[in-house]
């Protein structure tokens, strides 16, 4: 059970390994694009790829699913990134149960956002969990683990591409190790958990008098989506990359603009200076900051706002 491309990787590394998917549940085809058109899950195409059966999750109704699913009699059920709380009788039927890959060293980050989250938190660790689900939000057992450090340039996207590779790694071994009876699961700890609720436009606005790293951890923690926005005048602008400039503060205003060249603009924040490299105008392509200024010059002293 699946939908995004974060759960392809697993689906991939699944079949690859030779276990015996009998069915793919899904998210139902969605809308999408200028044309509006119906478009699958990256997790449908897979499946389709591989010619494995594949239903939709009923808006609405997960019966016909769950009648499917027992019917199938299976040793494991694996979610990743399906988009629904799973209830019994299917979170029992299982032989090993419904197996859950997290995107977090849980219980740090519970919810549909833990990468995000840990950007924007400013986490130097993060990591993948593989959790036997029950009836909470993601607060079943953990049966293994794995970290890695955070690159601190890295944005949400590309940390979630990472995470989905190591990921899927770690399900095979796990459900392996399964198999052979030498999985030993372990009890979240409740005190060190920490909930990443779902992701909106309102995280989108940059506070300039925030300090410079905490606006960087929001530029990446929200990019691809919903995206860190700005105004320039009574446009807005979505930043799609920056760095750290400088921690020494400047005597101007928070989102005034104190350098402005072929490498980017330096922008002011509450303590620090921000390098913006890349943006995006509405309606445009993401572009490097040189090429926006091209066509769009900014003169020194101007101010961003929220």
């Amino acid at each position: 059970m699946g939908s995004p491309d974060f759960a392809v990787p697993t689906l991939d590394a699944l079949v690859e390994a030779r276990f015996d998917i009998q069915l793919v549940v899904t998210q139902p085809d969605r809308r999408a694009g200028r044309g509006r058109q119906l478009e699958p899950t990256s997790v449908k195409t897979a499946a389709a790829a591989h010619g494995i059966d594949v239903m939709d999750w009923g808006r609405g109704d997960a019966s016909a699913v769950t009648e499917a699913v027992l019917g199938l009699n299976p040793d494991a059920v694996i979610v990743v990134a399906f988009g629904h709380i799973l209830k019994e009788p299917l979170l029992s039927a299982p032989r090993f149960g419904c197996i859950n890959l997290h995107a977090s060293l849980l219980p740090r980050w519970r919810g549909v956002s833990p990468v995000h989250y840990s950007l924007l938190h400013g986490d130097e660790w993060t990591g993948v969990s593989i959790m036997r689900m029950d009836r909470g939000v993601d607060t079943g057992p953990v049966l293994a683990h794995r970290a890695t450090p955070i690159d601190p340039e890295i944005s949400a996207g590309d940390l979630l591409e990472t995470l989905a590779g190591l990921g899927a790694d770690l399900m095979v071994h796990t459900l392996r190790l399964l198999e052979s009876g030498g999985v030993h699961s372990e009890d979240q700890n409740e005190t060190g958990a920490v909930y990443a609720p779902k992701l909106n436009r309102s995280l989108s606005p940059i506070r300039w008098s925030r300090p410079v790293g905490t606006v960087h951890n929001q530029i990446r923690g929200l990019m691809p989506w919903p995206g860190a926005t700005t105004f320039l005048g009574d446009r807005q602008l979505k930043i799609t990359e920056a760095r750290p400039w400088a921690l020494m503060t400047s005597a101007v205003e928070p989102g005034t603009v104190i350098r402005c060249d072929e490498d980017g603009l330096v922008v002011a924040c509450g303590e620090g200076s921000l390098l913006i490299t890349g943006i995006q105008p509405p309606g445009k392509r993401p572009m490097t900051a040189a090429e926006f200024l091209r066509g769009c010059p900014i003169a020194r002293g101007a101010v961003l706002k929220s």
